[in-house]
């Protein structure tokens, strides 16, 4: 499949899935104002039977492994290693923290405000059912927009219209003025939440993108839970007006994230591209390859009057090197001959250096390619194990 086919699929499955999740809400608020509150946890419960028997109905094509499996641990630190060492995929998700923390008062608040205005569960799902249909209209018109407009900029307008309509429902007092609010907050709530989700997915290769996801969602939950808590508190002091007000001031602020730095248009290309030599191990080592570190030299010839602008593309490899898997990382210059430089990493193991290999990406090409430019011959590569 070609590049721009895999785009358009992505871009189709992108929309069903945002249809999908804006829904909810809609169906959620109107099984509330029809049948309560009890009624919306038992569907809730019985609508996860039909996800359970897909899952166990789902026959995966079984992929050929040629390393040993990831301990779960391991594979925990490998996510959170590769968040670290990725500059873009933590500003998307400080943003998408930062945002959700400041805009999470709307829905956490909802309930209160709903009590205001009548004592049963009707008015709550009315409204819930308002935020929904928002969602789902907002999910509609996302794709038109991201086609006259940069993701930012979209991302932009939504976090905007997102903070107002907030502000605007801390000072509504009628349910009509109040349910417009919700309609306009759901649909720019939707369209920030799926731009992000969808960009963290095209940053990360195919063996991080779930572990990556599971991350974002953490601090996008953690955010909504953090800033429920906080709001909730404020309101309890200074009433839900202020606390709702003082939330929309602040989901507005979070637009200036696009001063410091714009998301991203669109993920590089995150396909393998495993070029590495693999050495001929000697047989009398292989016993140790199970258990030691594995330490790895790369011998660079530099050329003269180069050292400045190559000592600045290995600091950006060291975040490769670190992010794909090194726990350690250093660079060092021969004492006896001033052009050559040796870059070494150790793993924690021989597996580990091995999925080095399959997670270096056609994207990090550029580092190595701008690399070549500045030496005189290609690198000699050392691969020693640790038997100690």
């Amino acid at each position: 499949m070609e590049k721009s086919d895999l785009a358009a699929a992505s871009a189709l499955n992108g929309i069903e899935f945002n249809i999908a999740r804006a829904v909810g809400p809609a169906l959620a608020g109107l099984l509330i104002a029809v049948a309560g509150v009890a009624a919306a946890f038992v569907v809730n419960v019985f609508s996860f039977v039909g996800v359970i028997v897909v899952i166990t109905r789902w026959k995966r094509p079984a992929k050929k492994r040629t390393l040993p499996p990831e301990t779960l641990g391991g594979a925990t630190l490998a996510a959170l290693r590769y968040v670290r060492y990725s500059p873009v995929l933590r500003f998307v998700m400080l943003r998408a923290g930062v945002t959700m923390f400041a805009a999470s008062s709307l829905l956490a608040l909802l309930p209160a405000m709903a009590r205001t205005l009548s004592a049963g569960p009707t008015v709550y799902g009315v409204l819930l059912g308002c935020f929904g249909l928002g969602a789902v209209l907002g999910a509609l018109l996302m794709q038109p927009a991201r086609q006259r407009w940069s993701l930012d900029r979209v991302a932009m307008v939504a976090v905007a219209v997102l903070g107002a309509m907030i502000a605007a429902a801390g000072a509504a007092r009628s349910i009509a003025v109040l349910a417009v609010a919700l309609v306009i907050a759901g649909g720019g709530w939707i369209v920030f939440i799926s731009l992000v989700s969808a960009l963290v997915q095209t940053l990360a290769p195919d063996w991080a993108r779930a572990r990556v996801l599971a991350v974002f969602i953490l601090v996008f939950q953690g955010g909504l839970a953090a800033g429920s808590a906080v709001w909730g508190a404020m309101a309890t002091r200074t009433g839900i007006p202020t606390a709702l007000l003082w939330s929309g001031l602040a989901t507005i602020v979070t637009v200036a994230f696009s001063a410091v730095r714009k998301l991203p248009e669109a993920g590089a290309d995150m396909t393998p591209w495993n070029h590495w030599r693999m050495p001929a191990i000697v047989e009398d080592v292989r016993s140790a390859l199970d258990h030691g570190r594995a330490l790895v030299t790369v011998e660079y010839r530099v050329r003269r009057q180069h050292t400045e602008p190559f000592l600045r593309l290995m600091e950006k490899y060291e975040q490769v090197r670190r992010r794909d898997g090194a726990s350690w990382w250093g660079i060092f210059r021969d004492i006896e001959d001033e052009n050559v430089y040796v870059e070494s990493f150790l793993a924690a193991s021989w597996a580990e250096h091995l999925r080095q290999h399959d997670r270096f990406t056609r994207a990090d090409r550029e580092i190595e390619d701008e690399i070549s430019q500045h030496v005189t011959e290609k690198p000699k590569i050392r691969h020693l194990i640790d038997v100690g």
